[in-house]
């Protein structure tokens, strides 16, 4: 089970206040789309989930435990630029998962641990379609293969909840294609709760069971920071309706992902 219960959350930044009387129940195994202008909270939102941040007020909680107050192997997280290690190849990269869930201080295994941590390593690589690239190091794979390498890095420890910040922003149109029809399927093969951050509309609503749209309704010009974001649209996309149009308070606009990361290639 993978519940996630935000109650009253606040999150304040000396006197900017970020996020205001979050309050929401995410049902195990249900794929989050979070929305909003850029700067309304969303990636604060993902880090209080993820361990790094601590709410101000309120509390959040997994399967009615409190959260940890660090990232734990229970929540994987996938950024938009690509967080593998360059010195490693495919299967290194994630083999290493296993080999510190195993051995947290030299990560080194031996002998039939070794082999058994191989073989998962290298199903998982199969798993998102990297297994023909398994010897390759990362300067040597496209955008999107590098984005599937993370996502093998993050699932190597089967975690609960799976964090996607714009995962796809920085991937070209048809690269984003092919790696939407990666992640749905292992997310329903898998189980867990997925919470992705996205710019893209299309996205949020392809993907997703649920759509949650962060935004200010409340915005004083004299004193900006005063007030702080809050869910305006919650959505279950899971049944057949009408696409509504959400308003915001300014435009959507995606990061500027960095320019190394803007890579496209035919393969993915």
């Amino acid at each position: 089970m993978s519940d996630i219960r935000v109650h009253n959350v606040w999150m304040e930044y000396g006197d900017q206040i970020v996020l205001e009387n979050i309050a929401l129940d995410i049902a195990s195994g249900a794929f989050v789309s979070v929305v909003g202008p850029s700067g309304c909270g969303k990636s604060t939102f993902l880090r209080m989930i993820l361990g790094q941040e601590r709410p101000t007020r309120g509390t959040i909680t997994l399967d009615g435990a409190a959260l940890p107050h660090e990232p734990g192997p229970d929540r994987g997280v996938v950024f938009q630029r690509y967080s593998v290690f360059p010195h490693l190849n495919v299967l290194q990269n994630v083999l290493i998962a296993f080999e510190f869930a195993e051995s947290p201080i030299t990560a080194k295994l031996f002998g039939t641990r070794k082999k058994a941590a191989v073989e998962k390593a290298q199903a998982l690589v199969e798993a998102v379609g990297l297994g023909e690239h398994a010897q390759k190091f990362p300067s040597a794979l496209s955008g999107g293969q590098q984005q599937r390498l993370a996502i093998a890095q993050a699932l190597a420890r089967k975690p609960k909840v799976l964090l996607l910040d714009e995962p796809f922003g920085a991937l070209d149109p048809g690269t984003r294609a092919q790696m939407h029809a990666l992640i749905k399927p292992l997310w329903r093969e898998l189980g867990m709760t997925v919470i992705m951050i996205t710019h893209d509309l299309k996205e949020a609503f392809g993907l997703g069971t649920r759509l949650l749209a962060f935004d200010k309704p409340r915005i004083d010009p004299q004193a900006p920071e005063r007030y702080g974001a809050r869910i305006i649209y919650d959505l279950d996309l899971s049944r057949d309706g009408p696409v509504p149009v959400l308003g915001f308070s300014r435009p959507m606009k995606a990061r500027e992902p960095p320019k190394e990361d803007r890579r496209s290639s035919p393969h993915a």
